[in-house]
C-alpha cells in the first residue's frame, strides 16, 4: 500500500505547490490594487478572479484526493500532515490502539507513536514490535 500512498502523497505536494503559487499570485494583485482589483475595467480583475476560482478548485481537488485516496483506506493525518509528508495507520498494539507513523520518501514504515504521541513521539519500529502490530484485537483484547 505504500507505494501507491507515496504517489497520492507526491501528487498532493504538487497540488499544494501549484495553490501556493496561485495564491501568492492572488496576494500580490491584491497587494498592488487592493479592492479596486475587483472593479470591471481594472486590467488585472480577469487574472484576480481567475487566480481565486483557481485556488478554490484546487483545494477541493486536494480534499478530494484526501478523502477518496486516503482516508477512505483507513489513512490518518496527523496535525502538519499534510505540509510534511506525514500520514498515520491505525493499528492495536499490547491492548490498545496506536499509529503506525510514515512520511513521504521513506522507504517503509519505521516507526510508531501512541495516539497522542504525535511526531514527537515517533519510537522505531523494532521486527518484534512488528510482528505483533495489529494482534489480539480481533479477541477484545
Amino acid at each position: 500500500m505504500l507505494p501507491e500512498i507515496g504517489r497520492v502523497m507526491d501528487e498532493i505536494a504538487a497540488l499544494r505547490d501549484a495553490l501556493q503559487r496561485r495564491v501568492d499570485r492572488v496576494k500580490i494583485l491584491d497587494a498592488l490594487w487592493g479592492a479596486a482589483v475587483r472593479e470591471p475595467g481594472n486590467p488585472d480583475r480577469e487574472e484576480f478572479l481567475t487566480e481565486r476560482a483557481a485556488v478554490r478548485r484546487t483545494l477541493r481537488e486536494i480534499e478530494r484526493v484526501v478523502e477518496t485516496r486516503l482516508v477512505a483506506r483507513g489513512v490518518r493525518f496527523p496535525e502538519g500532515g499534510l505540509e510534511h509528508g506525514l500520514v498515520d495507520f491505525p493499528t492495536w498494539f499490547q491492548g490498545r490502539t496506536v499509529h503506525l507513523c510514515w512520511q513521504r520518501r521513506e522507504p517503509k514504515i519505521i516507526a510508531w507513536h501512541e495516539v497522542d504521541g504525535g511526531f514527537k513521539g515517533r519510537r522505531p519500529l523494532t521486527p518484534a514490535q512488528a510482528r505483533l502490530m495489529g494482534q489480539g484485537r480481533e479477541q477484545g483484547n
